[in-house]
C-alpha cells in the first residue's frame, strides 16, 4: 500500500490504517468517515474478492446492516460529530453484532473519554499526530478482548459438577 501516503501528519494516520487492514487480512470491510473509506478503497483495488462497505458519516447507524457481520471495521472521522449516544450505539452494534475486529481513530473531544472506550471493550493503542491536533487510536479485537481467567472454570466454582448441566 504505497499509495496510501500523503502530505505531513495525515499520512501517519493513513499508514496506521493501511496496516491494520494489511496485517488482518479482511474479507469484508466496513469503513466510515472520510479517511478510513479512502484508505479501504486503495485496499480495495489491491486484492481480489474482498467486499468492502461504507457508512453515512452523519447518521451510520440508519445504513449499517446488523445481519451482514465485517471482518474488520474503521471509524474515522465520525465519532467527533456525532451525540454520544449514537457513537456508543454504533460502536456497541458492531461489537455485539460480530465485527470481529474494531478499529476507531478519533480526534480530542469533550464527548469521549478514554473510560467510554474502555467499557466498550476497546483498547487504546496509539496516538497519532494530525493538521486537527492529536488522534487517539482504540482497537477491539474479538479474539483477544476478553481473557480466559483461572478461576473461571469448572474446578473454581461453589458446585462444579453443575459446570454446563444448568443455568440459572
Amino acid at each position: 500500500m504505497n499509495d496510501v501516503t500523503d502530505n505531513g501528519s495525515t499520512s501517519t494516520a493513513r499508514e496506521t490504517l493501511a496496516r491494520i487492514i494489511d496485517t488482518s487480512s479482511p474479507a469484508t470491510l466496513l469503513s466510515c468517515g472520510t479517511l478510513a473509506t479512502e484508505v479501504s478503497k486503495i485496499w480495495q483495488k489491491h486484492q481480489q474478492g474482498v467486499e468492502v462497505r461504507a457508512l453515512d458519516t452523519t447518521d451510520p447507524n440508519a445504513s449499517l446492516l446488523l445481519d451482514r457481520v465485517a471482518d474488520l471495521a474503521l471509524i474515522t472521522d465520525t465519532l467527533e460529530h456525532l451525540p454520544h449516544d449514537e457513537g456508543a450505539l454504533l460502536l456497541g452494534q458492531l461489537r455485539n453484532y460480530g465485527t470481529h475486529q474494531i478499529a476507531v481513530l478519533v480526534g480530542e473531544t469533550p464527548d469521549w473519554a478514554f473510560a467510554d472506550f474502555i467499557g466498550l471493550g476497546f483498547r487504546r493503542h496509539a496516538e497519532l499526530k494530525s493538521d486537527n491536533g492529536a488522534l487517539t487510536l482504540y482497537t477491539y479485537n474479538l479474539d483477544t478482548y476478553n481473557h480466559k481467567r483461572a478461576w473461571n472454570t469448572p474446578e473454581n466454582w461453589a458446585n462444579p459438577e453443575m459446570w454446563g448441566k444448568a443455568w440459572w
